[in-house]
């Protein structure tokens, strides 16, 4: 198997959904009606509700849901093989997924732009309304653990790296300035990657110096800097950091993934890693447990995703100009997505099978595989570093990354940058979600404490906001600075799948009301039983085997807790839906409002 014909085939699958199955969801399912003015027109305020070019938004969309999940999701699942994961990709994208980003962004315009957990109260009640509201907190916060973990061993040791990522601050906060003083979007954008690329090649010169000491740090420490820095991030104004990071991260990140299919192209590389592996059974060195249901739960983002609802129903509801642009931006940029993921898969599976578990395995459980590296030795002296024992997917994907770009003969000498500009590519817009995602905690916090304390209630009373975005910190920073990868990023994975089978709920209620026929209502009910039975028995799988198993590395009654409640959430939600279906299958079809329609 080589790369070409995957990224052709993916392509062509792609694309044929989108045309075929994207139609039918906005004609058919969701009857979508350019006539009736959305949310941004009908409450435009120049602020938050914004009628804004479909592209544009789609811009906005695609940069804020593609974080880290659809790079690092499928390198870890690359345990199991190629197949497994290229297969979840492309089945979960289009029958999931899609459906899923397309109907939560629907529920959310059709009440207003609300969030997913008010809109879950308007259609299933109070009791679902809460539950969502509070899995949303727990999920949320869960999320930021799993995408700081994907930072720490990329960073440790790395004076190189942690200078590139660390310069960034700065310069982003400089083009927030500058914009704002000059409105010159243009030009501040420029200066910002021109920077961020000398961050890069200047890195090499700090090695060996004062500053090279004090910015080599070990996963402790920076399992400690991460949340201090997210605290004030989720504090300062969001024009200062976090606008213009997101904006600069859009660019590397929609660049480095159209250089990595040319390089495909070019070089066209083999797929080393066999369809299958023998841990498809369980007990592999970075996911301990089988491939059903852990290839679902390991690859979120890129598949369908929890995270997502955030977004859909955030800030992308109020921005949308038309109804029929749900299908570009929430049908669209979900499969866009799941063809990073198909790339960042690429990127692993491309390295030789030995080289890989080198990298995602502890020094110590590599020595049980009984297998010997092949390129390592030669790539770790190329770039600089010791790669061996750089869990949690990032390493992986630069050196994936690296690999493929410097079989070009004009690159070949380049492997040390090129590593650590993909290193500094991820951890800025990985970065970018932490900002956010604490920001979205901060204001969770505040809804629900606010409910005991009423000033908490104000986003802009400054004790509430710094209080709230601590606390934010704290919860998420204690998961980090506690969990492995493999512990935390499952308990991120059954998290994040709960939150999708959610979204899938609300969707598959609001379809049932507005629908011509009933049976459509399966777009919905498909993904979600094949989601909500794979959720709670990887919960479950966890819990017993991982969790509250003291002879297992993820040993962490903390994240046992934790599953146990969201998974209760996850029930209660899906009883209250189940008893509103009912008693709307009873009765007579409820049509969508005329205005809507």
């Amino acid at each position: 198997m080589n790369a070409v014909t995957i990224v052709i085939g993916a392509m062509c699958i792609l694309m044929i959904a989108y045309r075929l199955y994207g139609t039918f969801m906005a004609v058919k399912v969701m009857k979508l009606n350019d006539s009736i003015p959305t949310p941004a027109h009908e409450l435009n305020d120049g602020k938050d509700y914004v009628p804004t070019n479909k592209w544009v938004t789609f811009g906005h969309h695609f940069a804020a849901i593609a974080a880290a999940g659809p790079l690092v999701g499928p390198i870890l699942a690359a345990q199991f093989g190629y197949l497994p994961g290229l297969l979840w990709l492309l089945i979960g994208a289009v029958i999931g997924g899609a459906v899923h980003d397309a109907v939560v962004l629907f529920a959310s315009m059709r009440k207003k732009g609300k969030s997913l957990s008010e809109v879950a109260k308007e259609e299933l009640g109070p009791v679902a309304g809460f539950c969502t509201g509070l899995a949303m907190l727990f999920i949320i916060t869960i999320t930021m653990a799993g995408l700081s973990m994907v930072v720490l061993h990329a960073l440790e040791k790395n004076p190189w790296g942690t200078f590139a990522v660390g310069i960034t601050i700065p310069i982003a906060m400089g083009v927030g300035i500058a914009y704002k003083k000059t409105g010159n979007l243009k030009l501040t954008s420029t200066i910002g990657f021109i920077l961020l690329m000398i961050g890069v090649f200047v890195g090499p010169s700090i090695q060996n110096t004062v500053l090279g000491d004090w910015l080599t740090l070990d996963t402790k420490t920076l399992a400690i800097i991460l949340p201090i820095y997210a605290f004030f991030a989720a504090a300062l104004p969001v024009w200062l950091l976090l606008a213009p990071r997101d904006y600069l991260s859009s660019f590397m990140k929609i660049g480095v993934f159209i250089a990595l299919i040319i390089g495909v192209f070019i070089i066209n590389p083999a797929i080393e890693f066999p369809a299958v592996t023998k841990f498809i059974e369980g007990g592999g060195p970075i996911l301990a447990g089988p491939v059903w249901p852990f290839i679902s739960i390991t690859i979120a983002c890129g598949a369908i995703s929890g995270f997502h609802a955030f977004v859909g129903s955030g800030t992308t509801p109020k921005l949308l100009d038309r109804w029929s642009d749900i299908k570009v931006v929430g049908f669209g940029a979900m499969l866009v997505e799941c063809l990073v993921g198909i790339m960042a898969l690429i990127a692993a599976t491309a390295l030789q099978p030995a080289d890989y578990f080198a990298i995602n395995s502890t020094p110590e459980v590599f020595k049980t595989l009984g297998m010997d590296v092949v390129h390592l030795p030669e790539l770790s002296k190329e770039i600089g570093i010791d790669l061996e024992g750089r869990t949690g997917g990032a390493v992986t994907l630069a050196v994936g990354m690296t690999y493929i770009f410097t079989e070009i003969p004009w690159f070949a000498k380049l492997s040390s940058y090129f590593f650590q500009f993909v290193i500094m590519f991820e951890a800025v817009f990985i970065l970018t979600a932490i900002d956010a995602g604490t920001r979205v905690a901060r204001y969770l916090i505040q809804d629900f404490m606010g409910e005991f304390y009423k000033p908490l209630k104000k986003t802009d009373w400054i004790p509430g906001s710094i209080f709230a975005s601590a606390l934010a910190c704290f919860m998420w920073g204690y998961l980090l600075y506690s969990g492995d990868i493999g512990s935390v990023w499952a308990l991120f994975g059954v998290s994040n799948q709960l939150m999708a089978s959610i979204g899938l709920i609300v969707g598959a209620t609001v379809i049932l009301k507005i629908a011509d026929k009933r049976r459509y209502m399966l777009t919905c009910l498909v993904p979600l039983a094949y989601l909500f039975v794979t959720v709670n028995y990887a919960g479950y799988w966890m819990v017993k085997n991982v969790y509250l198993n003291p002879a297992a590395a993820g040993y962490n009654v903390l994240n046992a807790v934790l599953s146990v409640i969201m998974l209760i959430l996850g029930f209660v939600i899906m009883i209250t839906a189940i008893k509103k279906w009912l008693e709307m299958w009873n009765s007579p079809t409820v049509k969508m409002n005329t205005k809507v329609a």
